[in-house]
């Protein structure tokens, strides 16, 4: 397994800018946390602070901030994505990201093997409703189509009661079965990375 070190970044797709407080950002700063702890170099990206320009291209321009973004996911061994859950969906900002990233498909090396073969990528998500599945299943399929690597357990989540007003925010500590999933999806992105630094996929094209 490689000791080479880890970088991984984190988007927090919430809705609310900074310096707003966001369950999003708090669940992603405990992700990071873990991830520390796990030896990984951690930066967060509060996504909405940013003018990420809509399209499915790396570059959309004049005015566009996402060059600069996708610079921090590409030189990253790990990539958190977390988002807030919004009529049963991942926010209209997580939504925006995936469609970006959906350009490194045909970023490729001279092997034809994409850019983010051989990353990690790992979700958290909040909500006040049902619903954490769903939109866990819906980012990790969009990130495996785009070439990440989805570790085991590489999910953590909380959803409150449904048709009630509390945050993650609003709790007094972290409930046990959340911060077991937030310390799991670290540890085991983190053995993931590692080893696909020692021994990536085969090339696409031989």
């Amino acid at each position: 397994m490689s000791d080479q070190p880890l970088r991984a970044v984190g988007l927090v797709c919430s809705l609310k800018p900074s310096p707003a407080p966001s369950s999003s950002a708090l669940i992603a700063e405990q992700v990071v946390g873990e991830l520390k702890s796990a030896g990984v170099e951690t930066e967060l990206v509060r996504c909405v602070d940013h003018n990420i320009a809509p399209g499915v291209e790396d570059d959309m321009g004049a005015g566009d901030e996402w060059p600069d973004i996708r610079r921090k996911v590409l030189d990253a061994d790990i990539l958190l994505i977390s988002t807030p859950v919004w009529l049963g969906h991942p926010s209209s900002v997580t939504q925006r990201v995936l469609e970006r990233l959906d350009a490194e498909l045909s970023n490729t090396d001279d092997d034809g093997t994409p850019a983010m073969v051989g990353k990690v990528a790992i979700v958290s998500v909040v909500g006040n409703e049902d619903g954490a599945h769903k939109v866990v299943a819906d980012v990790f399929q969009a990130l495996n189509d785009i070439g990440f690597s989805v570790p085991a357990q590489g999910c953590t989540y909380w959803n409150g009661p449904a048709m009630q007003g509390t945050d993650y925010n609003d709790l007094d500590e972290v409930p046990d079965q959340t911060a077991s999933a937030t310390a799991a999806a670290a540890r085991n992105a983190a053995h993931l990375a590692r080893t696909l630094k020692a021994q990536t996929y085969p090339p696409y094209e031989t």
